[in-house]
């Protein structure tokens, strides 16, 4: 909309597409936020993501736009990937690779901080 990319608006004006390293959410629990580690270039873009949830914590997703995906893998923790026809639970180890254009949501359902990598390919 601004003829621009999420990249460009939250990198610092020095930093460079790979190591971006921009605080881009924070949730409520103090140790929730999200992280854009870098960016590569692609059809469109890729992100790549360092994510951490608090015991609790729940980011609403954006769908992105049509063709867009998102690949994440589960570091620590337990993660509740809600996707608009099914539910998955990861375990450390685990990822998935799904459509991002349509809601979705990360979820921690554990009494511990879940930390996840998330790539997002446009």
């Amino acid at each position: 909309a601004l003829g621009t990319d999420f990249v460009t608006l939250v990198a610092a004006p020095d930093a460079t597409r790979q190591q971006v390293d921009a605080l881009a959410w924070r949730g409520a629990h103090p140790d929730s936020r999200a992280v854009l580690l870098g960016s590569a270039p692609a059809r469109q873009v890729v992100e790549l993501w360092s994510w951490t949830l608090g015991p609790g914590e729940v980011y609403q997703a954006e769908p992105d736009p049509a063709g867009w995906h998102e690949m994440i893998v589960v570091t620590a923790g337990r993660l509740r990937l809600r996707l608009a026809d099914e539910t998955r639970l990861l375990e450390a180890g685990d990822h998935a690779i799904y459509g991002s254009a349509r809601a979705y949501a990360y979820e921690n359902p554990g009494e511990v901080c879940t930390r996840f990598v998330r790539s997002v390919v446009g």
